[in-house]
């Protein structure tokens, strides 16, 4: 199978981005990173001339890489009592059953829970030694360009001065967290913490291709949040599907969680006592872009559409690719240019996703 080539120039290291695309679906990317000394041999001479007038050149900003593969980490602590208990279990099995549903291999999905016995689909017992466990396996199996989901269902603490999701036995703090996830250095990474207290996480974890959200803006807010329920309600909800793309971003599942959360409160007449925060680094872009349904799940999807179908859908999630490595690049262009840009992509997009509707109204 012959292999097409494009380059892709960043700012993210000295390093050269160079993709292998095979003639195969887009969400098998191959992704692969060339530094100039150590692979230039392996590099055509055509394409070293190339690489090296564009280095020359300078200025490009970088565009997140198509991921590999998605893995999804789920920890639900203690429950305290058995109401809490069946209501984490609860939430964390319909997060890992949306996972499945929208396409994450069942081999990605890992869940911890503080009672294994009680449901078959519970991975581990999510003591601090199986939570760290967790982390290293899937530090060994993750590929460098993967995204990974992590989410913590439970109680949340705060002592003044460290905050941490309450399991069995020793908790792991905000700023062991942080330490576990050093172990992903090349992974994109959304990292969501439902419980109360858990704004400090924010501070612990928030870095560059990392997208942190908490139930709570501050350690201080300690009262037991509603977030969680509407946060993984999210994933399956039409509602939260703004773009109508088929699937939910983390900013669209961050909004839509936020906003049930207020409406709540004042449905009930009480003050509100939770405000969920969000953190990228890149000003909402990068939640905008992460998802829990992989894009194979629409490419799968489509095999059994016409052949019409498949062209647009594949048509559709070029766009979209194109959409999101735009809004990175933001900082780094021009205001006018960008805007123009932007609203050629989003009209385009527009247009193919009402073609699409169109060619399915069909069947």
């Amino acid at each position: 199978m012959m292999s097409r080539w494009s380059l892709v120039v960043g700012r993210w290291s000295a390093d050269l981005k160079i993709r292998t695309t095979l003639d195969a679906p887009a969400s098998t990317d191959v992704v692969r990173t060339f530094r100039p000394a150590q692979w230039a041999p392996a590099i055509p001479a055509l394409l070293r001339a190339l690489v090296a007038a564009l280095v020359l050149v300078g200025g490009l900003a970088p565009a997140r890489l198509a991921a590999q593969d998605i893995h999804v980490l789920v920890v639900t602590g203690v429950g305290g009592d058995d109401e809490h208990s069946v209501q984490f279990q609860k939430w964390a099995g319909a997060v890992v059953e949306s996972a499945k549903k929208h396409g994450v291999l069942e081999g990605n999905i890992t869940w911890l829970g503080e009672a294994p016995d009680k449901d078959a689909r519970i991975k581990a017992r999510s003591s601090r030694d199986g939570v760290t466990k967790a982390f290293t396996d899937l530090a060994a199996k993750a590929r460098a360009n993967d995204e990974i989901l992590v989410m913590l269902i439970g109680h949340g603490s705060f002592d003044g001065k460290t905050a941490a999701l309450n399991l069995p036995g020793p908790d792991l703090t905000a700023d062991e967290y942080g330490t576990l996830l050093k172990r992903f250095p090349t992974q994109t990474i959304a990292f969501v913490n439902t419980t109360s207290s858990s704004g400090p996480f924010i501070q612990a974890l928030a870095g560059p291709a990392r997208a942190i959200v908490t139930a709570t803006k501050t350690g201080g807010e300690r009262n037991e949040t509603r977030f969680a329920e509407f946060f993984v309600q999210a994933f399956d909800a039409e509602e939260a599907d703004r773009d109508r793309n088929g699937r939910v971003s983390m900013q669209e599942a961050f909004d839509f969680a936020a906003a049930k959360v207020k409406a709540a409160y004042e449905k009930d007449g009480h003050i509100l006592t939770e405000h969920a925060a969000l953190d990228d680094s890149s000003q909402g872009k990068l939640a905008a872009s992460l998802y829990l349904a992989p894009e194979r799940s629409r490419t799968a999807a489509a095999q059994t559409a016409s052949p019409e179908l498949r062209a647009a859908i594949e048509q559709r999630d070029a766009l979209e690719r194109r959409v999101n490595e735009l809004r990175l690049r933001k900082d780094s262009m021009d205001a006018a240019e960008y805007d123009q840009q932007l609203e050629t992509l989003v009209t385009d997009l527009a247009i193919k996703t009402r073609q699409i509707r169109e060619l399915e109204a069909r069947k």
